[in-house]
């Protein structure tokens, strides 16, 4: 009866992935067939992918464990959906950390960043929130860190020093070339990691809900706008290296992810002794992909038949797909990363200061995650406890990632909550395949090296649209504003526009920071050079004493989005808990007051923020 059972669960993944045939029917054992109805995936947008649906309508909910071989398939899915984001941060973090020629240490921070990323999904589902929720880099890292590296003291040295005879403190630090960036990625190592120890205590102690309390639509929406606008130096220069190839690029996704979403492919697969056709809507789950692999081979072809310039002085040279070949020939088959394996790292207080400002932003982030991934899984709304224990695992997620020295933190994806709309897989089991894969894939020093191959173009229209969706994802939170209030458009107008001014004018004007105490002038520095800092601190401080209603505030409208459907869901909690313990947290009443771990109370309320 059990085996029957998942053959037909198996069944209903392979055919109604994107199935058009709506109705089909299965056998229940009695030879009374029941029928079926499941209506075609509409996931085109996370918000989308939240319409209310009853738990039933799920393959596999939260608790089911499909087969392994499923498992792999939908998990390797997963992490091909992250893999775009996941990439770009070493990436964009090479060329200020002083590795752009550095093909050996870009290999190594991207096999990082991928080990770290799937160390923490594990940890994440199993004991963070439990939910199926895909931990990686998070781009909120990116402005602080970009902020640290541009200050005198880290901004990459004149290689050329290193030929000239007489000796100097920095031609001396020149003369092991790994030192330069290795002193800069233990700085941001330093950083994040005492910087993350603020979301381990909103986790362990209970605030995140009294933080929330006061962080509005108002304040969260120039915050993420200005994640994305800030990085538009980034995406230039990264697509101004040829920007045809870069159109080319933002065309393929864009025909992929918008124009052929509705279209599902016929694939072909082998069960019970027969050959069956089934719909797959392949465009839409790998639209990023097909978009850069797309570009990548057209970059190929025009390398092959020599038809783009063969001098680095001419313009277009840079979408060859042969100039960095070495770097997969000189990778070890073999990298395993390793805590602290740049060296012991460094705090300032300047660069932690600046660096919280990132950690706040991703535990906002993370929290809607949360209930959107808790409704796509059959789950119902997740407790206190298990908000809490989620933030405080991906502080401990950030931290491990500036031990290991990722260059980064980890916060959830998005974009792979989506896709459990889509699948209709909502197993814990298949995230944590997802997240095994990932630290099995970082250990292989050669296929993070390929990565290094992809055309300086192809990655800028990758950013082009990247950049610009967090930058929509930080004006959604708009829709439950009023704006035809005045005073809601002078706080977003000013928080946004300020976030755009004082960095660029602090960027032009560095010297003008003299209080005689350097410690102050770099903090001064960081703090009013990253964007998402200043539209964050004026969207919170103005929105929060300038006098209006909840309702024009979006306050409520927000509370209300975030509860909705918690009455269609199943009202038991028990997948919040964590394994294996659940007797001994029972057994002593002292543990029940620990804000992070199941009570009664807990399991029965969720979440107000």
């Amino acid at each position: 009866m059990h085996l029957t059972q998942k053959d037909q669960k198996l069944d209903i993944v392979l055919r109604n992935l994107g199935a058009t045939d709506s109705t089909f029917e299965i056998s229940d054992g009695n030879n009374d067939p029941e029928k079926i109805v499941i209506t075609e995936p509409h996931a085109d947008s996370l918000e989308e992918g939240l319409d209310p649906r009853p738990e039933g309508n799920l393959i596999y909910s939260i608790n089911d464990r499909p087969p392994w071989y499923l498992c792999i398939l939908l998990g390797f899915q997963h992490y091909i959906l992250a893999f775009g984001g996941i990439l770009a941060i070493p990436l964009i973090l090479a060329e200020p950390l002083c590795i752009k020629e550095n093909n050996a240490a870009k290999s190594q921070l991207i096999s990082t960043i991928f080990f770290v990323s799937g160390l923490c999904t594990l940890l994440q589902t199993t004991f963070g929130t439990r939910l199926p929720i895909l931990q990686g880099g998070t781009f909120t890292f990116i402005t602080p860190t970009l902020a640290i590296l541009a200050l005198p003291k880290w901004r990459c040295p004149d290689m050329s020093a290193t030929a000239q005879p007489n000796t100097t403190d920095s031609a001396a630090l020149l003369v092991d070339g790994d030192e330069v960036w290795k002193a800069r990625i233990r700085e941001i190592q330093g950083a994040i990691l005492v910087a993350s120890m603020l979301q381990l205590v909103l986790g362990l102690s209970g605030l995140v809900g009294l933080v929330l309390r006061f962080i509005g639509p108002l304040a969260i929406a120039p915050t993420i706008n200005l994640i994305g606008l800030s990085l538009f130096i980034q995406a230039g220069q990264k697509s101004g290296a040829h920007w045809g190839i870069a159109a080319l690029t933002v065309c393929l996704i864009l025909l992929f992810s918008q124009y052929l979403s509705k279209v599902n492919l016929p694939l072909i697969a082998y069960k019970d002794k027969k050959w069956k056709v089934f719909q797959y809507p392949l465009f839409k789950l790998f639209s990023a992909l097909f978009g850069m692999c797309g570009a990548w081979l057209v970059c190929f072809l025009l390398t092959y038949f020599n038809a783009l310039p063969s001098s680095p002085n001419e313009y277009g040279y840079m979408a060859r797909t042969d100039i960095n070949l070495d770097a997969v020939k000189s990778a070890a088959w073999f990298y395993v990363p390793y805590p602290g394996q740049w060296g012991l790292p460094t705090v300032s207080v300047s660069s932690v200061l600046g660096m919280m400002a990132g950690v706040l932003a991703s535990t906002m982030e993370s929290i809607g995650d949360y209930y959107a991934c808790a409704r796509l899984s059959g789950a119902p709304p997740p407790p206190t406890h298990a908000i809490n224990r989620g933030i405080a695992v991906e502080g401990v997620g950030c931290i491990l990632a500036a031990l290991w020295g990722s260059g980064n933190g980890t916060t959830s994806y998005s974009q792979n909550i989506a896709a459990l709309g889509i699948t209709r897989v909502g197993s814990r089991l298949v995230l944590q395949t997802a997240g095994l894969l990932m630290i099995i894939l970082g250990l292989f020093g050669k296929f993070s090296a390929v990565f290094i191959t992809i055309p300086d173009p192809v990655i800028g229209g990758m950013f082009l649209i990247m950049f610009g969706m967090v930058a929509a994802v930080g004006i959604s939170n708009l829709q439950y504003v009023d704006l035809n209030s005045s005073r809601n458009l002078l706080i977003l107008g000013f928080s946004t526009f300020s976030g755009l001014v004082l960095p660029t004018w602090f960027h032009s004007n560095p010297g003008m920071i003299n209080t005689g105490i350097k410690e102050l002038d770099q903090l001064i520095m960081i703090l009013f050079t990253t964007h998402m800092f200043i539209g964050g601190f004026f969207g919170f401080v103005l929105d929060n004493t300038i006098p209006g209603t909840e309702e024009e505030r979006g306050i409520k409208s927000w509370r209300k989005a975030v509860h909705e459907g918690s009455q269609i869901h199943i009202t038991d909690h028990s997948c919040y808990n964590l394994p294996f313990c659940t007797n001994f947290i029972q057994r002593f009443k002292l543990l029940h007051y620990l804000p992070f771990l199941p009570s009664l109370a807990s399991q029965e309320l969720g979440t107000h923020l």
